[in-house]
């Protein structure tokens, strides 16, 4: 049976959104960050030379990181699901686009963005102002055109589908759901209603309340 380690406020919830959608049995282990650097504890690091949210193992010695990657290994094992199109369903496009888009590209400028206001914020008084013009230049010309680029498409994209691929869920919102959801917590999502609409969608979710429930916190992302 596989061994969910759920580390707060990290994309390890997709997994667990996953499970709860596919009513598989699975351990639940919880590991609380550390208070001061935020980070990972010291025993989730130990997991994975990652040291990264999530990880699953198994009782055959299985360690495996890389939220696609767990998702991918975990529908592997039920084929029956409508949570992955098929070669050849009209979803599969946006399906695959999607499914990748999140750890491919929104997640790294999102998480790009959140260092830059980090930097901002923690650097020394004397500096601070140098500094965050410094960061707001860089994210005015490089984070900012990109994260629009990526939110107009998800909107347009949710304007003809009901999910992002197509009218019933798959492992593509699921992937997305940490993304988006994290771009909800900043206002980015105030003026853009299909994607406010997912959110709904996702929140009615019965497995996505019952992860929530299980996650045991008001919110699954991380705030720098």
């Amino acid at each position: 049976m596989i061994t969910l380690h759920h580390l707060e406020y990290s994309q390890s919830f997709r997994i667990l959104w996953l499970l709860e959608e596919l009513g598989a049995p699975y351990e639940l282990k919880i590991y609380d960050r550390d208070p001061e650097t935020r980070l990972a504890p010291a025993e989730y690091k130990a997991l994975s030379p990652l040291g990264t949210a999530p990880v699953i193992t198994d009782d055959t010695g299985l360690v495996l990181a890389e939220s696609n990657a767990v998702i991918d290994y975990i529908l592997d094992s039920h084929p029956e699901s409508p949570l992955r199109p098929a070669p050849g369903d009209a979803a599969r496009v946006d399906y695959l686009f999607w499914f990748h888009a999140g750890v491919g590209s929104l997640m790294p400028m999102q998480f790009f963005n959140g260092l830059l206001t980090m930097m901002k914020a923690r650097s020394p008084a004397l500096v601070r102002s140098v500094i965050g013009i410094a960061t707001d230049k860089v994210r005015e010309m490089l984070v900012a055109p990109r994260l629009k680029v990526l939110f107009d498409k998800l909107e347009s994209d949710l304007g003809r589908n009901t999910w992002l691929a197509g009218d019933h869920l798959t492992a593509a919102d699921i992937s997305m759901c940490y993304s988006i959801a994290s771009a909800d917590a900043q206002g980015r999502l105030k003026d853009r209603p299909n994607c406010q609409r997912w959110m709904e969608q996702m929140r009615g979710t019965p497995s996505f309340q019952r992860a929530m429930e299980k996650d045991g916190r008001d919110t699954f992302v991380f705030s720098f």
